[in-house]
């Protein structure tokens, strides 16, 4: 694997971790979930890593800005699925501390770097 400079980023660390936890999670989901929900809790907490890593290898400030906005906005993605997952039954609120706060410790590194751009609208 190539050493890129993302690989160091706390955050992108994170986002590998809440891929993990997320898969782990939707192990235990129901057969006929494979292809709907499952599938798309997995490609957003997918996209949240891919994006950073992304982001982190554009030159200009917008850019990288641009590509951590989608990232933070996969991160509110995997937030709703897992909420809809609660409301369906699938997974037990005491279950997801973890997963939870890799959420939110991911969610708020990206807002403070996309804040440290200064990109000019």
């Amino acid at each position: 694997m190539l050493q890129l400079s993302h690989k160091n980023l706390q955050v992108y660390q994170f986002s590998l971790k809440l891929v993990k936890e997320v898969y782990q999670h939707t192990k235990a989901y129901p057969k006929e979930e494979q292809y709907v929900l499952v599938s798309q809790i997995r490609r957003a907490a997918i996209s949240v890593c891919s994006n950073i890593a992304e982001g982190a290898a554009r030159v200009s400030k917008r850019e990288k800005k641009r590509f951590y906005e989608i990232s933070r906005s996969s991160l509110v993605e995997v937030d709703t699925q897992l909420e809809i997952s609660l409301i369906l039954d699938y997974v037990k609120k005491d279950r997801l501390d973890q997963l939870e706060a890799y959420l939110e410790a991911t969610f708020k590194m990206l807002s403070k770097m996309m804040n440290n751009l200064h990109v000019a609208e």
